[in-house]
Formats: C-alpha cells, sequence, structure tokens
C-alpha cells in the first residue's frame, strides 16, 4: 500500500520534464497511469469475504509515528473513489486544458492531492493522517487559485485554506488529548479504548475539536462559505474536490471516529444538528444561484450536511443509507460538474441567465445532465440510484433513539420535517439546473460563442459516471454484500445486512415523504419567478461572507499596526525587546519551578591570576559604556574575549582558547569594518529615560545570566556525561584528546553543519566586500 500511496507524488517529480512534450501528447495522459493503476490495485479487495488489511513502515520510531496504514470497508470506499474519479477526472481534464495552459504545474498539484488524499483515508496513525490531512489544504489551495492572474481565484484560495487549516489544527488538539489519555497514536487502538475515552473530564473538548475540523472541511455550516468560492477553480478541480474528495474528507473523519463517539448524545446533536442545518441551509440557498457550478456548490455543501446528519442518527439502517449516498453523490455530482464545465466550455459562459433550449444543440450532454439531475432530486424512478439513497434517509429520519438530553429529542422530532423541507429545495435547484439550462427559450445573442457539442473525449468521463447511475439504480444490491455492507460495519461496529428495493408497499411512510418533496417541489420549480424575490429579505444582506471578509481585514489591520508599532527600523528596539522577553521568560521559569541553586562544595580555590583577569575584564566591558572613540571601544571590548581566552589555558583547554583567539581576532575585525559606517558615537544624543531603560535591560540580562549559569552548576539532575567520554574516546574514536575525539567522531555531524555555516557567512562576507568593491568602482 506504501507504493501506491506515494505512486501520485513520485510520477509528479517526473511532470515537469514530460509537459516538454505537451505538444506533441497530452501530459494529461502520462498522469491518468498513476489513479488508474491505483484503482486497479485495489479493486481485487471487492468480495464477500473481505477482512481488513494492515501495513506498518516506521518513520520516526522514537516518536511512534509511522506510516500505519489500515485498509478496511470504510478506507475502501474511500480509495476507489479517489483513485476512479481521479482517473475520470484526468481523462476529462486532457479535453477540458488546452496545451497552452501550464499543465506541469497543474498536474503536479493534482497528484500531490491525490497522494494526501489517499494517506488520509488509509493512515492509521493519528499524526500521520494530520499531516496529509494539511497536505490536502496546501495542495487544493495551489489547485483553486490555479489561474492565479484571477483575483477571484486567489481570493477563493485563500479561503478555503484559511477555514480548512484552521479546522486542522483545531483537530489536531483533539488528537494530542486522544494519545494523551490513551497512550497511543493508533486509531484502531484508541476504538478498543472507548470506555476510557468517554469517561476522561476531556472528552467533550475532544469530540469539538475534531468535529470542527471535519465540519470546516466538508463545508459544515456555518464554514460552508468556502466552497462556492472555490468554483473558480478550473472545472476538473471543482469535479474532483467538491464531488468525491476533500469536501468528503470530514465525512470521512466523522465515519472513522463515530465507533468512539457515536456512543455520546452529544455526538447525536452535534453532527446531526449541524448536518441537517447544512442540509436546509444549502439547498434553499442553492435556487439562489446564478451561475451553474455556483448552484452546484450549494448542492454539494446540502448533501454534504445529508450524510453528515445521517452519521450523526448512528443507527444500523442510517449508516448504511450514508455510505449508499456517498457513493451514488459522486457519481451523480462528478457528472454534473463536468457538464458544467462543457457548457462554459462550448458557449463561454455558466450563467444560467444567459442560458436555455441547449438540449437541441448539445443532444448528449442534456441527457446526461437530465440522469444527473433527476438522480441528485430523488425523483422515484427505478433506474435512478440518488432516488434509493435519498428513500433510506426518510427511513432512517423517522427511527431515531430517545435521548436523555431534552434537545436532542426536540431534534429527533424535527428531523424528518427538516429532511422533507430540504430535500424539496433539492428538487427545486435540480430542476432549475436541468430546465434552465436546457430547456426553453435559446438566448443565443447572449452567449459569448455558439454552443455546439462537445468533443467525445469530453464526454467519456461524465457518460461512465452516468452509467454507474443507471446501473446502481438497476441493480443496487450488487454493490450491497460485496462492497457497502463492509463499509458500513467499519462504522456501525457491527454487521450490516441491508437488501435495497425500489418499492415498499402503499404503507411505506417514506414513500409519502417522496410524494411531498415531488409535489411541493414541483409547484415550487413551476412558479419560481413569482416567489424567487423572497431572497431579497431572507437572507437578504445578511451574509457569512462579509463576516469572514470582516474577520480577515481587521485582523490584517490590527496585525499591520502591531508590527509596525516595533519593526520601526531602530536596532535597539529590537534588541531591547528580544532581551526583555529572553530576561522575563527566564526569571519567569525559575521563579515557577524554584529553579535556582546554590552549591560551591565541589569549585577548585580561585587564584590571584584569575582574579586579576576577571577583574581586567569588567573594567573593560564597562569601559565601552563611556568611551566615545568607535576605534577604542571595539579595542576595548576586545580585551574582553582575550581575558576569556586567558582563562581557557589556566582552566587547562587550550583548544578552546585558541578557538576563542580566532574567534574574538575575526569579530573585532568584522566590528571595526562595521563600525567604520556607523554615525560617531559622540553624535549620539540619548535621553536620561532611555538611559535608564538601557542600564535596566543591561543589568537583567547580566543578572540572568550569571543565575543561570550559577544555577546550571549547581544543579545535577542527570549524571555527568564526561564519565562516558572520558571511557569512550580512545575506542570509539581512536585518539586520546577528548575534546577533538567529541568534536570529529561523537559530534561530527554537529561539526559539520558548524562548518557549513561558517562556510556560509565567509562567503556572504565575501560577497559584501566585492559588492563594496564594485560600488567603489563606479
Amino acid at each position: 500500500m506504501l507504493f501506491a500511496v506515494f505512486l501520485p507524488v513520485l510520477l509528479a517529480i517526473f511532470i515537469p520534464y514530460l509537459s516538454k512534450w505537451k505538444e506533441k501528447i497530452h501530459t494529461g495522459y502520462f498522469v491518468l497511469l498513476a489513479p488508474l493503476a491505483v484503482f486497479l490495485y485495489f479493486i481485487p479487495h471487492i468480495g464477500n469475504d473481505f477482512t481488513p488489511v494492515t501495513q506498518s513502515f516506521n518513520w520516526i520510531p522514537s516518536m511512534d509515528i509511522g506510516f500505519e496504514f489500515y485498509l478496511d470497508g470504510l478506507s475502501l470506499l474511500f480509495v476507489l473513489l479517489i483513485s476512479g474519479i481521479g482517473t475520470l477526472v484526468t481523462l476529462y481534464s486532457i479535453f477540458y486544458l488546452h496545451t497552452s495552459e501550464r499543465l506541469d504545474q497543474f498536474y503536479v498539484y493534482l497528484l500531490i492531492f491525490m497522494t494526501a488524499m489517499f494517506g488520509v483515508v488509509l493512515s492509521d496513525n493519528v499524526f500521520v493522517l494530520y499531516a496529509f490531512w494539511e497536505l490536502t489544504s496546501i495542495s487544493s489551495f495551489l489547485l483553486i487559485g490555479y489561474w492565479n492572474y484571477k483575483e477571484r481565484s486567489r481570493y477563493g484560495a485563500l479561503k478555503s485554506m484559511l477555514i480548512t487549516i484552521f479546522g486542522g489544527l483545531s483537530m489536531f488538539g483533539g488528537f494530542i488529548l486522544l494519545t494523551t489519555i490513551t497512550g497511543t497514536n493508533s486509531i484502531q487502538e484508541m476504538i478498543q479504548q472507548t470506555d476510557t475515552i468517554l469517561s476522561s473530564p476531556y472528552f467533550g473538548l475532544i469530540l469539538a475539536l475534531i468535529l470542527l475540523g471535519a465540519f470546516t472541511k466538508s463545508a459544515q455550516f456555518p464554514f460552508h462559505i468556502w466552497l462556492p468560492d472555490a468554483m473558480e477553480a478550473p472545472t476538473p478541480v471543482s469535479a474532483y474536490l467538491h464531488s468525491a474528495t476533500m469536501v468528503k474528507a470530514g465525512i470521512f473523519l466523522v465515519a472513522r471516529f463515530s465507533p468512539i463517539f457515536s456512543e455520546s448524545d452529544w455526538f447525536f446533536v452535534l453532527v446531526s444538528g449541524f448536518g441537517i442545518i447544512t442540509l436546509v441551509w444549502g439547498s434553499f440557498m442553492a435556487v439562489r444561484q446564478t451561475d451553474l457550478k455556483g448552484i452546484l456548490a450549494f448542492s454539494t455543501i446540502s448533501q454534504l450536511g445529508m450524510i453528515m446528519a445521517m452519521l450523526g442518527f448512528g443507527t444500523k439502517l442510517a449508516i448504511y443509507a450514508a455510505v449508499f449516498h456517498i457513493l451514488n453523490h459522486a457519481t451523480f455530482k462528478g457528472s454534473l460538474f463536468m457538464i458544467a464545465g462543457i457548457v462554459d466550455h462550448e458557449s463561454g459562459t455558466r450563467d444560467i441567465r444567459k442560458l436555455g433550449g441547449l438540449a437541441t444543440l448539445m443532444p448528449i450532454s442534456a441527457t446526461l445532465a437530465f440522469f444527473g439531475t433527476f438522480s441528485m432530486a430523488g425523483v422515484p424512478l427505478p433506474f435512478l440510484n440518488g432516488f434509493y439513497s435519498k428513500e433510506l434517509f426518510f427511513d432512517a429520519s423517522l427511527e431515531l433513539h430517545e435521548s436523555s438530553i431534552a434537545f436532542a429529542n426536540i431534534l429527533a422530532q424535527a428531523i424528518p420535517y427538516l429532511a422533507v423541507f430540504g430535500s424539496i429545495f433539492t428538487f427545486v435547484y435540480s430542476m432549475y439546473l436541468v430546465f434552465g439550462t436546457f430547456m426553453g427559450k435559446k438566448k443565443l445573442d447572449q452567449l459569448p460563442a455558439k454552443p455546439h457539442e462537445a468533443p467525445v473525449g469530453m464526454l467519456i468521463s461524465p457518460m461512465i459516471l452516468i452509467v454507474g447511475v443507471i446501473l446502481i439504480g438497476l441493480f443496487p444490491n450488487f454493490v450491497n454484500s460485496t462492497f457497502l455492507a463492509h463499509t458500513a460495519e467499519a462504522i456501525y461496529g457491527a454487521p450490516v445486512d441491508k437488501h435495497v428495493q425500489f418499492w415498499h408497499g402503499w404503507d411505506s411512510p417514506p414513500l409519502y415523504m417522496s410524494l411531498v418533496v415531488v409535489g411541493i417541489g414541483t409547484v415550487l420549480a413551476l412558479t419560481i419567478k413569482y416567489w424567487k424575490n423572497i431572497y431579497q429579505y431572507f437572507p437578504g444582506k445578511l451574509s457569512l461572507n462579509k463576516a469572514y471578509d470582516f474577520l480577515v481585514d481587521q485582523s490584517e489591520k490590527t496585525s499591520a499596526r502591531i508590527t509596525n508599532s516595533y519593526m520601526n527600523g531602530s536596532l535597539n528596539r529590537y534588541m531591547s525587546l528580544i532581551l526583555i522577553a529572553i530576561v522575563s521568560c527566564t526569571f519567569a521559569i525559575l521563579w515557577i519551578t524554584d529553579g535556582f541553586a546554590w552549591d560551591t562544595s565541589n569549585l577548585a580555590d580561585i587564584t590571584v591570576h584569575e582574579i586579576l583577569i576577571a577583574v581586567a575584564m569588567a573594567v573593560a566591558a564597562i569601559f565601552t559604556i563611556f568611551t566615545k572613540n568607535k576605534v577604542a571601544s571595539i579595542l576595548i571590548l576586545g580585551v574582553v574575549g582575550y581575558g576569556l581566552s586567558l582563562l581557557f589555558i589556566l582552566y587547562s583547554a587550550p583548544d578552546l582558547a585558541l578557538t576563542q583567539l580566532v574567534v574574538e581576532t575575526i569579530t573585532v575585525a568584522l566590528f571595526l569594518l562595521c563600525f567604520y559606517h556607523l554615525p560617531d558615537l559622540r553624535e549620539r544624543t540619548e535621553g536620561k529615560a532611555k538611559k535608564l531603560r538601557n542600564l535596566i535591560i543591561s543589568v537583567g540580562f547580566g543578572a540572568m545570566m550569571t543565575i543561570v549559569a550559577i544555577s546550571a552548576h549547581s544543579t545535577k539532575l542527570f549524571e555527568k556525561i564526561s564519565d562516558y567520554f572520558l571511557e569512550t574516546a580512545h575506542d570509539i574514536g581512536g585518539g586520546d584528546n577528548v575534546v577533538n575525539v567529541i568534536l570529529v567522531d561523537m559530534r561530527g555531524v554537529d561539526t559539520l553543519f558548524e562548518i557549513v555555516v561558517l562556510g556560509i557567512a565567509a562567503l556572504a562576507i565575501y560577497g559584501l566586500i566585492k559588492l563594496r568593491n564594485k560600488k567603489g568602482a563606479k
């Protein structure tokens, strides 16, 4: 599985080279191989006798972090969706994106995103899952902002990243708490400690943090606002990210942790509550849109809310209905996004107000759109898969259990009515989408280009998805026991056996709910022009987007004010703030931990030579404050460094003394070069307040270093490591000079990088000198 997960990103390394031949062969043909290979690799796992598969690969063993992949029914469903829809989207993009586009960048971003999604759904280690999770946010940011010359693309990309990464960081906090409570990073091992997690005082916080990550990624109300703006991405991106992959990552997260959280009544309240609100709000707002992809965006929000609500129900029927609709939604919504892209590609616009009557000009696209939209609307026809999962949703909403929370019982009673209300508007926007685009009067004079049927290559992918819609509709149980039952079992925690059929008899409540939806939905769809003005009053000018824009704008202004308050170009201020922060934090930690210690029992006697050198160093340091000559102050400061070298010699450390002499000589030389260009010290005019502040900072920093040095020497928390070096220096390094062996052998890598840093500094100094000489020559 490791190779399958990383295959797309490995291929991405070669895409910049392969794209050089894009005029002869489209880069997408090379990219197509990766998702197709992954799809074919995982297909054989489908079957009646499926058992979970685990594989582990070490990454950071010291932190118990590794690539621990877990393939069960849930992850298999998502892997096949990611790779299968990814294959079709890549095929579609070959005919959608012209070779004049930056294909190398587009496909590199797409392949990185594929790997990230594979990692999310297969990872059993929560921290590896989080790493892949954030990689999906970053790669989707690049994909949404692919046309970066458009202001709306940049806005949508940034908006999606800010909201989803905010949720991701919250989820990360929940993962840390989970690992602290359970003592493991494995999700499957956490599931085995469900009782421990539920009884923890941090359970409520864990639930809220993880759900926050899921809600932001899956565009649940009120975090749904990023999804419509993400429609500025190329249509292949919309069809891929927003129908089958990224927006379903939050769905996957809730499903994966359902065995832990579903026993809590608050899980039902939060997940089903926000899910049903999202369903209603998304379907209601979809009718308001005039952009084809905007309608589909709010449609996606609504459908995701429906799936989330069913996961919150937690019943066997609801879980099965949720996984069934995940599959169905990917088929009809992916095809509809592609059809919207075809309409835009061939007519030059996605504005439904300018479209109409395209069925005669684009008959194949219109036919595919009719199947897709009618399935999305849940029209009761036996060859449409969307009807089956919607019926199961209605049925599940009628059998919710009683809860110990009063609000949960009220919510359970309201959900069937809200489900019907949201489904009515789902029917309305579906009819609005298909009839407003393909039926009615032609408006060719308003179109930028004369529409015609798309090339066959662009139609293949939506055709395959619509065939999937029909086949699942005709044979719903074909994918039941071999596929969906295993997915539902992975979520529910017990075998799920459900026989799906079209007709349940006249005494079936879901049937009457569907008839209400179709009946009222038809009336509203036919009279839409008479009541659509309601959107001017509700929500009217109220907009969560305005709230988001306000928060972002105020954050930028506030951060700018704070930054400008200290970033004023004054080196003195920068150093003052740094030193104040260091002194404050250090003294605070010493005070809180009672870290100060004083122990002189193991100190050697102080000689006269040492006292004289120390006094000379102190006098030199003090005199640097009062001298007004730059060269004199540098030379006096050098006395401090050379005095330290003498102390090293007295303490029998000639290596350190030699190093100090070299460093001090270079430092003095550099100071002389730099100070030559600074203002004369005699021109400094500092007020008394500034001098007093500098005095306090200097004394405080000096006192801190003294106290830390005394405490460090007086505190023996561990055994001395010096004995180890003395005992092993000869055997390990083959030398008796312990210091040299430490630097060259035992700390060879550290020394290597120290030398690299010095080399880089030397090159920088050489470059500055060369630059100065060139300016002088001019």
